[in-house]
């Protein structure tokens, strides 16, 4: 029987984005404050998920031997130290954290049966790595507070109160939405990064969390005069907010995960960029509503 395990490690370092051949201008232009020296640290949280067949004692692998491996490999290497300076890798290829997920899959790969390298950089910034030469994926969350109302236009209170329960009451209620954004795209060779993080997060803001945030969603958000709020349909809006602009840095979007309480979240996938493209082309619309 195949089974996935995963194993938690973790390290701090400090690190700086910086090119030696631009100047300290195109430098801040290009990072912002990530290229002020002399740099700064961040707490990593790395997950290794590896893949086998269960053998006669339960196990994919011994997890002693799995941890002496990434200790031995990664984090005795990492931990404390300066990036840029820590593999020589780093100074052909920043360390972001895109970069760095990828360099550790190919130090562990002749060890270990890796499926998935995932390194958080902060809780709210982590990116995926799958040994597919220099694409990567890398996820950025955020939240905004809102109100909704579950109950179809065309049914009664009745009718959505069968549906709904509790969520159909006239005056809606509240959540403090969760929301992670995931990006694919290719690493690039210099820079280390899939796209600017500081645009990504621009776009986030622009389309999704100043629009969305302290609003009754379906009184202010003209799509949800029609269509009913649930965490399902928000996330496929949201989808469709941010396809297009997030394609135009470079990147694509590959997934939105939105959690609407502990207990209840919802996450939908996109279409390839080769897909988006050839709609966006044809003047067709950027996504068939599901």
């Amino acid at each position: 029987m195949n089974c996935i395990i995963h194993r938690r490690a973790q390290f701090s370092a400090s690190h700086r984005y910086w090119l030696p051949e631009l100047s300290e201008a195109e430098n801040q232009q290009q990072f912002g404050l990530c290229a002020k020296a002399p740099g700064h640290g961040h707490n990593y949280v790395l997950y290794v998920s590896m893949s086998g067949e269960l053998d006669e004692y339960g196990m994919v692998l011994n997890l002693s031997d799995v941890k002496q491996v990434i200790k031995q490999e990664v984090t005795s290497q990492l931990d404390f130290s300066y990036l840029n300076d820590a593999w020589p890798e780093f100074q052909e290829t920043l360390p972001t954290t895109e970069n760095i997920a990828r360099l550790i899959w190919h130090r562990l790969a002749p060890y270990l049966p890796i499926t998935n390298i995932q390194l958080f950089e902060h809780p709210e910034l982590w990116a995926d790595y799958r040994g597919n030469h220099m694409e990567a994926y890398l996820t950025l969350s955020t939240h905004f507070s809102a109100a909704h109302r579950l109950a179809h236009p065309r049914l009664s209170y009745e009718e959505n109160c069968q549906i709904y329960g509790k969520c159909a009451r006239p005056h809606g209620h509240g959540h403090n939405y969760h929301l992670e954004v995931t990006v694919r795209g290719e690493i690039d060779p210099r820079t280390g990064m899939i796209a600017d993080l500081t645009q990504l997060q621009n776009l986030i803001d622009e389309y999704v969390v100043e629009p969305f945030d302290h609003t009754f969603l379906n009184k202010d958000i003209p799509y949800f005069a029609e269509v009913v709020p649930t965490a399902e349909n928000i996330a496929v809006h949201i989808r469709s907010l941010l396809q297009a602009p997030i394609l135009e840095t470079g990147a694509a979007l590959h997934k939105i995960k939105l959690i609407e309480s502990p207990n209840n979240s919802a996450e939908v996938y996109c279409d390839k960029p080769e897909t988006l493209t050839s709609r966006l082309v044809q003047g067709q619309p950027k996504l068939a509503t599901v």
